[in-house]
């Protein structure tokens, strides 16, 4: 079977992480904390650089730069170590995440501040805030003044 991310060229990638179906890869605050903990030591040892990141309840969406084997790397180490301790702490085993993450490239300059302004305005498009500054769970490198 082939890779077909070994394809992909290194660059600007939306990544989108699911849980398995009708389960939330975070279930309180602390969890989003944990994750959001996790982030910095794999950007540092795998080469990433964030551009935006947002986490809902069931998935996760982030803007990524990095090298196709430094992104495949650092989302298994980010996705491991937080799923081991997502199990651990809520008694649970098995798979968190439904998949490998999905990577889409983005290959423009105005795609890449779509994507970024797609990620950070999840949480108003899902109610779930009225502002994109208004939702604790996201960043963003650009602000978010003109979202």
């Amino acid at each position: 079977m082939s890779n077909h991310r070994a394809l992909l060229p290194d660059g600007y990638f939306h990544v989108i992480a699911r849980g398995i179906p009708e389960r939330p890869i975070y279930v309180d605050d602390d969890d989003r904390r944990l994750f959001m903990a996790l982030v910095p030591r794999t950007v540092d040892l795998h080469r990433l650089t964030i551009h935006a990141l947002c986490l809902m309840s069931t998935h996760y969406h982030a803007v990524v730069e990095a090298a196709v084997i430094d992104l495949s790397n650092g989302m298994r180490r980010l996705h491991g170590q937080y799923a081991t301790r997502f199990n651990r702490r809520h008694g649970r085993f098995g798979s968190l995440f439904a998949e490998r993450f999905v990577s889409r490239v983005i290959a423009s300059e105005d795609y890449l501040y779509e994507a970024c302004a797609y990620v950070l305005l999840n949480p108003v498009k899902a109610g779930l805030c009225q502002r994109v500054e208004d939702w604790p769970w996201s960043y963003s490198r650009y602000g978010v003044e003109n979202m």
